[in-house]
């Protein structure tokens, strides 16, 4: 199970509860709605997303339904009337959900999934849904981009449960960070739920509670001689923690026992990490791994290896866990009607950005000859795959248009994953979700997982979808 059995119905904003017996009231709740939800903007200004928590999601779909005490919560409102708390006593959630596979790179602009269904069900979800896949979606693409950051040869470690916001949100980044990349985490109760490798070291409260560095390190060696990892920068790193670590490590041999490495948690990453490196190379420990903590990001694991640092797991903290720095922090994901009763509706707005493209719809995705991925097009429902020489636009600009070229090769990357109350597959392996991230990566245009300005990957509307988005304008500004 990806979720907790206790998430509930209530888990949702008021307003989506006064809406459902509005719509309940006016006899409006069994009409069929469309709803799709998407971002505006890639997060942390980058190039991509990787979406995730979609199995959480499902999950919370699957066991969705009312039970007596919380419409007995509801009932002391004073809101709701006795005939809708009755009819909500065998509501379930019944509606179609097509969305990417959880995993897959995404961009701004897309519709990343689709309710279709019954309106006050659709409506009711709306809350979790974006708050489990706005979350974990933003922790995954932060990860991703620590681990491209980092490069072949290191890895990431998620160590952010302290710094996280309760212990949901340590739980589902611990989740998500794996979907991005991250090869284990340091939250026992993570690696207990969703089966993740679990890495840690210890704390310099272990180092400052004996009456010296060696004899704290010997200590440790001893309960753990298979999995000694040593933090060097309790008094002084180089001076006193990397010499100490020595004298540990040769003990361990002498006894048919490795070091398995050593934590830097301060000081100049990119200069000590080099400095320790060289010294465990020449005294004939080139096996030991190298760890460093302390506040990283991708910016700052980019520094270090521009900057000559020899570390081989980054264990990254609160911006991993919290999704912080720049163009972080929420990923601003959206949820909107699209279409009722087979009619597209939409949000029209004064700010363009914010205008939504109305009506049923599916994603065409294009990989080039090389098997590359070339741009994606967002089509009405009841189009065909595109063709060549078609005319595709920008959905924030339609004046910025171009025409599609050969030699492109068209599949939809969305499926049904939830219909009729159940899941259509079973759920997916975090491993499997994780190997998905990093094809999906690798498909990449150059450039588009650059840290800084990286290339936009074109998201565009198809002229049939641009045509009628604005007839409905034109539609809604009559007087």
């Amino acid at each position: 199970m990806t979720t907790p059995p206790d998430v509930s119905p209530l888990f949702t904003d008021l307003y989506q509860l006064s809406m459902m017996q509005g719509y309940f009231a006016e006899g409006k709740h069994t009409q069929q709605a469309t709803f799709d939800l998407y971002y505006r903007r890639n997060p942390y200004r980058g190039g991509y997303a990787v979406w995730a928590g979609l199995e959480v999601a499902l999950d919370y779909l699957d066991h969705l339904k009312f039970k007596p005490d919380q419409l007995a919560f509801l009932d002391s409102l004073q809101l709701f009337e006795p005939a809708f708390l009755k009819a909500l006593e065998t509501w379930r959630f019944t509606c179609r959900v097509t969305a990417f596979e959880e995993g897959a790179v995404v961009f701004a602009n897309e519709p990343l999934l689709t309710v279709e269904g019954p309106l006050w069900e659709a409506q009711l979800v709306e809350t979790a849904l974006l708050n489990i896949l706005n979350f974990q979606t933003l922790i995954a693409t932060k990860a991703a981009r620590c681990v491209s950051a980092a490069g072949p040869g290191s890895s990431v470690v998620e160590f952010g449960a302290r710094r996280a916001q309760g212990p949901d949100g340590a739980l589902g980044a611990a989740r998500a960070a794996f979907v991005g990349g991250a090869v284990g985490t340091s939250n026992v109760e993570a690696a207990a739920r969703y089966g993740l490798p679990l890495s840690g070291t210890h704390a310099h409260a272990w180092v400052e509670s004996f009456g010296s560095e060696l004899e704290a390190f010997r200590a440790y060696a001893r309960l753990y001689p298979d999995s000694t990892t040593l933090l060097l920068d309790t008094f002084d790193t180089l001076e006193s923690g990397l010499p100490n670590a020595l004298t540990v490590a040769r003990e361990l041999r002498d006894a048919g026992h490795e070091l398995r490495g050593v934590r830097l948690d301060s000081g100049d990453l990119a200069y000590l990490s080099a400095r320790v490196r060289q010294a465990l190379d020449n005294t004939g420990f080139g096996g030991v791994q190298i760890v460093a903590s302390n506040d990283l990001s991708e910016f700052v694991i980019e520094s270090v290896i521009r900057e000559g640092g020899r570390i081989d797991v980054y264990g990254v903290g609160t911006q991993l866990a919290t999704g912080g720095g720049e163009g972080g922090g929420a990923l601003g994901g959206v949820y909107k009607l699209v279409a009722l009763s087979g009619e597209g509706r939409m949000k029209l707005t004064g700010d363009p950005g914010k205008t939504s493209v109305p009506g049923p719809k599916r994603v065409w995705r294009a990989r080039d000859a090389q098997g590359r991925l070339a741009l994606d097009v967002v089509a009405a429902a009841d189009e065909p795959p595109p063709q060549a020489g078609e005319r595709v636009s920008d959905p924030l600009n339609p004046l910025r248009s171009s025409l599609l070229g050969h030699d492109l090769s068209w599949h939809d990357p969305r499926r049904v994953v939830h219909d009729a109350g159940r899941r259509t597959q079973p759920e997916a392996a975090l491993s499997d979700l994780q190997r998905r991230a990093h094809s999906g990566l690798d498909e990449l245009p150059e450039g588009t997982r650059r840290l800084l300005n990286p290339h936009l990957y074109r998201v565009s509307l198809s002229a049939e979808l641009q045509r009628r988005r604005e007839a409905l304008i034109e539609h809604l500004r009559r007087p």
